[in-house]
């Protein structure tokens, strides 16, 4: 059954897992997996490419509603070294996935008339289990 996007919850902990803060107002959240390739050389066909996988990588990219004036200084975690669980409102580890990222970049825009807006971007810091 297909699901909605309302239904994955994007999870933050900055105490290793102790305590986990649901990333509240999410309007979008992406989560892209890469892997490399690595180009071999064959000892029976020199007129094709052959490769081998690589190492992995992660990013996770939310954007926000700011709703409240403090979430101005959400600006200042850039650098920050967090936990994340991506998975159900009730997370089961074999249905969602948990790793540590650092936050790369964190956007607020402000524009009169319209709902303030935060994009936030976390490049994984290891395995995404």
């Amino acid at each position: 059954m297909a699901q909605n996007g309302n239904n994955i919850i994007v999870y933050t902990s900055t105490n290793n897992g102790t305590s986990w803060t649901a990333m509240g107002a999410t309007k979008s959240d992406k989560l892209q997996v890469s892997g490399e390739t690595i180009e071999i050389s064959s000892a029976t066909d020199a007129d094709w490419q052959h490769i081998i996988s690589g190492r992995k990588s992660w990013s996770l990219n939310v954007s926000w509603l700011v709703t409240q004036v403090a979430d101005v200084r959400k600006v200042l975690q850039v650098g920050t070294r967090v936990k994340v669980r991506i998975g159900a409102r009730t997370y089961s580890g074999s249905s969602g996935v948990e790793g540590f990222a650092i936050i790369t970049q964190n956007e607020l825009a402000f524009t009169r008339g319209s709902l303030a807006t935060g994009s936030l971007q976390m490049h994984g810091d290891g395995p995404l289990t």
